[in-house]
């Protein structure tokens, strides 16, 4: 089933309609009410949607933007330059062997995960940042609430293919003071100092899909890959300050690696001797880190939390500095007085 985000209807209705958000999330609730919770917000969208003569998908298989790609679509093809590569790792499950690798690619639209499975996971070594990659019959699947494109024995990685040409990729990015973060916000980008940490929590995943495994009777389920003797993966959590408020930052296994930086072998020891972790702890806090990810709310404790899609240790100052001056340049032109450049 193709699953569409409810930001993604929302922007499609207001597009078609010009209706604003708080007049779009009033249609939602009544609709909601009307039908007495029978359905969910995104099932009140697509109603709307409808209602309002309004086509949210248009394409569900073929050549798409990436802003376009849908969980639940099969025979997918995109283009886009990479922007941030993961390396393959190798997995192995009962009798089978088999490598995973990753990468992520832009276009004008927006940013996807490229998850390549056996042997299309060889041509990771073979790829670098800023090369045009076309994808041939990829799959789509949702993974914490973030879409990925995924690669099989009988999808195409073509790399630097001829007379493709990819624009300006889109920096969907919005840097916020955490004060400023909401619930809705796919792509945020926050600087911070750690002033918290917490030991790594490990558990088992299947290593060939790297879902998280169940376990049952004694043994070991995952619900595609049936019994499986499991891997382990790993989630790491800090809270970051910026001078406005403090949130937690979630940082699973590729974002723990980099911001552990260490291999995931080294990571997988802390399982056995959590003792040597005070030492990792100690030399990160204090640090001044850049994240990039996904805010959600977390039930439990109500409050909202930071999944981390990118993290840049040591932030470079002069890029810094750059952004700063031009926040300050636009806040001064909407305000009509000279920029620091006119003075």
């Amino acid at each position: 089933m193709i699953k569409v985000p409810l930001a993604d209807i929302i922007t499609k209705i207001k597009e078609e309609t010009k209706l604003s958000d708080e007049d779009i999330g009033k249609r939602i609730d009544e609709k909601l009410e009307q039908l007495s919770g029978l359905v969910s917000k995104e099932g009140a969208a697509h109603i709307i949607a409808n209602e309002l003569g309004i086509k949210v998908l248009e394409h569900v298989a073929g050549r798409l933007q990436i802003k376009n790609i849908l969980a639940g679509m099969r025979d997918v093809e995109t283009v886009g330059r990479i922007q941030q590569i993961f390396d393959a790792r190798e997995f192995q499950s009962g009798e089978r062997k088999g490598k995973v690798g990753s990468f992520v690619l832009g276009d004008e639209t927006g940013f996807i995960r490229i998850v390549c499975w056996g042997a299309t996971a060889d041509n990771i070594v073979n790829l670098k940042e800023g090369d045009v990659i076309k994808v041939v019959s990829g799959y789509v699947r949702e993974n914490s609430g973030r879409k990925e494109v995924h690669l099989n024995e009988r999808s195409k990685l073509i790399i630097n293919p001829p007379g493709e040409i990819v624009g300006e990729v889109k920096q969907s990015i919005t840097r916020k003071e955490i004060k400023d973060l909401r619930e809705e916000d796919e792509r945020a980008e926050i600087l911070g100092t750690i002033v918290q940490l917490f030991d790594p929590r490990f558990f088992e995943v299947c290593p060939e899909c790297g879902k998280r495994a169940r376990q049952m009777d004694g043994k070991f389920i995952c619900d595609e890959h049936n019994e499986i003797i499991p891997s382990h993966s790993y989630v790491f959590n800090a809270f970051l300050d910026d001078g406005t408020e403090t949130i937690r930052v979630v940082f699973f296994r590729n974002q723990a690696n980099n911001l552990l930086k260490m291999p995931e072998e080294e990571i997988l020891k802390f399982r056995e001797n959590p003792e040597k972790f005070e030492e990792i702890k100690t030399s990160l806090l204090g640090n001044l880190i850049k994240i990039e990810g996904r805010v959600k709310k977390n039930d439990v404790f109500n409050r909202l939390e930071l999944v981390a899609q990118m993290v840049f240790l040591n932030p470079h100052p002069e890029e810094e500095i750059k952004r700063l001056n031009d926040e300050i340049g636009k806040v001064e032109e909407k305000k009509g007085l000279p920029t620091i450049e006119e003075i």
